[in-house]
C-alpha cells in the first residue's frame, strides 16, 4: 500500500482557543484552514496538521487515533489492513476530505486511513 502522507492530529480542550490555534498554525506552515464541522466537532485542516475542538467525549474517542494516513483506494487499504491482521472499526465512508476507515492495528495502535477521493457534487 502506497501512504501519500500523514496528517498530525491535535485535540484542543479549550474550544475558545481553537481560533488562535489555527491562526498558528496557519503561521506556521504558510498555509490556510480547511474547515469543517463533524459530529460536533469544528475541525481545521492546516497544512499536515488536523486540529479539532468539541465536546470532552468526543475528543476522547478522537485522542486514541493516533494519525491521518492518506492511501490512494481506502477500499484497497482495507483489504490489505484485515490481511494482515488488522480490524478494521469504522468504514470506508464518505467524509469531507475523502473517504475514510478508521483501523486497529495488531499492536493496539488506531489510525485513521483517508483516500481523498471526494464525491463529485451534481
Amino acid at each position: 500500500m502506497e501512504i501519500q502522507g500523514t496528517t498530525l492530529r491535535i485535540c484542543v480542550a479549550d474550544p475558545a482557543m481553537l481560533e488562535s490555534t489555527i491562526t498558528f498554525y496557519e503561521r506556521l506552515t504558510g498555509s490556510r484552514a480547511m474547515r469543517f464541522e463533524r459530529g460536533g466537532v469544528s475541525v481545521a485542516a492546516v497544512g499536515c496538521f488536523l486540529l479539532m475542538s468539541g465536546p470532552a467525549t468526543e475528543l476522547e474517542v478522537l485522542r486514541k487515533v493516533a494519525a491521518t494516513i492518506a492511501v490512494p483506494d481506502v477500499d484497497e487499504a482495507s483489504t490489505l489492513l484485515t490481511a494482515s491482521g488488522a480490524k478494521v472499526l469504522a468504514g470506508p465512508v464518505p467524509s469531507p476530505g475523502g473517504r475514510n476507515l478508521i483501523a486497529l492495528h495488531p499492536d493496539g495502535s488506531v489510525f485513521e486511513y483517508v483516500d481523498r477521493q471526494v464525491p463529485a457534487t451534481e
